[in-house]
């Protein structure tokens, strides 16, 4: 029998919040070992084996794990109870061009995949709602950690100062290496560039800084926001990294669930 091994993350004692760590699935190669990305070029088998391992982890059906098709844009889908109703193909559909997953439903897991990327878990612990976004640098120079804390506050009527956050494992200033062109874009739509960048040979931004910022200028407060502190290229042989790894490799799956 196969099991994952997860970083658990404490946010509150109703809600489970982890990322998945390359350990404990059945995955090969260069997606070895727990991978549960069908995007990503692993084979089928694999990763439905890894997903019920996870589902068991988790004590929920496999259709109750929600994995978004990103595209590193900004498209935030809520999953409401009528989402399983729905054909198959339909919610397919729904899921495809997300990065940003909010629900309500208990015993549901949402969660994003990274790989380098910043995985960011939302808990609303007034209106016990939860979101899971996928902040790459593109989402992140859009503000999409800011877009998900807007949206749960239409959907949910949360209060940004409720919401607890986990920025999970990405990828560090240090090996973050951009060209100028990125660089110039986040200078342009006004992020503190002394404050989230360094030159080295090349520019250097601080991707889980950004996010870190967004959320506390969405209205969190900064005692609510949990930092991982992972590196995922400096931590490759546990966590997946496409700069360290290549494109085709396995994902991280950050998730989150509130338990009955």
């Amino acid at each position: 029998m196969i099991k994952p091994v997860l970083k658990y993350y404490n946010i509150a004692d109703c809600v489970k919040a982890f990322s998945s760590t390359r350990k404990g699935g059945v995955s090969k190669a260069e997606f070895g070992e727990f991978n549960i990305n069908g995007f990503c070029g692993d084979d089928d088998a694999c990763i439905a084996e890894n997903k019920k391992a996870l589902a068991e982890e988790l004590c929920i059906g496999v259709e109750d794990i929600i994995i978004p098709h990103q595209i590193h844009r900004i498209e935030c889908r809520t999953i409401a109870p009528e989402f399983f109703s729905m054909p198959e193909s339909v919610r397919k559909m729904l899921l495809e061009g997300v990065d940003c997953v909010l629900t309500d439903i208990k015993n549901l897991c949402i969660g994003v995949s990274t790989a380098d990327c910043i995985p960011i878990l939302l808990y609303d612990d007034e209106h016990h709602a939860i979101a899971a976004v996928h902040a790459g640098w593109r989402g992140t120079l859009n503000r999409i950690a800011h877009r998900a804390i807007v949206e749960m506050c239409n959907v949910y009527k949360s209060y940004p100062s409720r919401i607890k956050a986990v920025i999970g494992p990405g990828i560090s200033m240090e090996n973050f290496e951009v060209g100028d062109e990125v660089y110039q874009q986040f200078e342009a739509v006004g992020f503190n560039m002394p404050l989230i960048s360094k030159k080295y040979e090349k520019w250097h931004i601080n991707l889980p800084e950004c996010n870190h910022i967004q959320l506390r200028e969405a209205g969190l407060k900064d005692e609510n926001i949990l930092m991982s502190g992972i590196c995922t290229f400096s931590r490759s042989e546990d966590y997946f990294s496409a700069r360290k790894l290549g494109q085709h490799s396995g994902r991280i799956f950050s998730g989150i669930m509130i338990s009955e």
